[in-house]
């Protein structure tokens, strides 16, 4: 198990052994059932590539009216609570106390991408960020606080995990695309992205 520094961004290549990365796809796909994936819009009208869903206190959110944290998913229904074997992973990469209250579940098929962004709808930015990859390879682009200027990539595989904590909480970033099949975790290929986060 090897750990990364990539502009402060922590990375922790095959954190999940294959046992473990089961185990959350299991918990996820349990997420799923209760609070299936939607397709959600930007704020300005365009489609998002990627298919999502929640679970915790809140959950992620984007349509014309703007990105936010929702209580209640589209369908009406309460998220979720976020499963242990998820919380677990939080716990053995930050080693904080606090725990997060969202757990954003990204699902990208073939051809979805992720341009670069920031998180930043939470309240308080001293929290980490941590995304768990399952399934499919994706190249993951990382750039800077302000946006613009040179851009660094790295491919994370199933049972990686990303920290984004203190002056890389904010910093952008975003997955160009990924390599559809080339995971034996989802046979029938895909990449599953978690994303914990501290919201209030």
């Amino acid at each position: 198990m090897a750990r990364l520094l990539l502009r402060g961004v922590e990375i922790h290549k095959t954190h999940l052994d294959p046992a473990r990365q089961r185990a959350v796809l299991d918990a996820v796909r349990d997420v799923v059932q209760a609070a299936p994936l939607f397709s959600p819009d930007t704020p300005y009208g365009r489609p998002m590539s990627v298919r999502m869903t929640s679970a915790g206190a809140v959950g992620w959110y984007s349509d014309r009216t703007g990105y936010r944290y929702a209580p209640r998913h589209p369908g009406g229904i309460g998220w979720p609570p976020i499963p242990d074997a998820v919380m677990r992973i939080w716990d053995d990469v930050t080693g904080l106390a606090r725990r997060p209250d969202c757990c954003l579940i990204n699902w990208y098929g073939e051809g979805a991408r992720m341009g670069l962004h920031q998180d930043r709808d939470e309240a308080d930015f001293t929290w980490p960020v941590v995304s768990v990859s399952l399934g499919d390879d994706g190249l993951f682009r990382i750039g800077n606080v302000k946006r613009g200027g040179r851009t660094e990539s790295i491919w994370l595989n199933s049972g990686d995990v990303v920290v984004m904590g203190g002056e890389a909480r904010l910093i952008h970033h975003g997955v160009d695309r990924i390599r559809f099949g080339s995971s034996r975790l989802l046979p029938r290929g895909g990449r599953i992205n978690l994303t914990l986060r501290v919201v209030t």
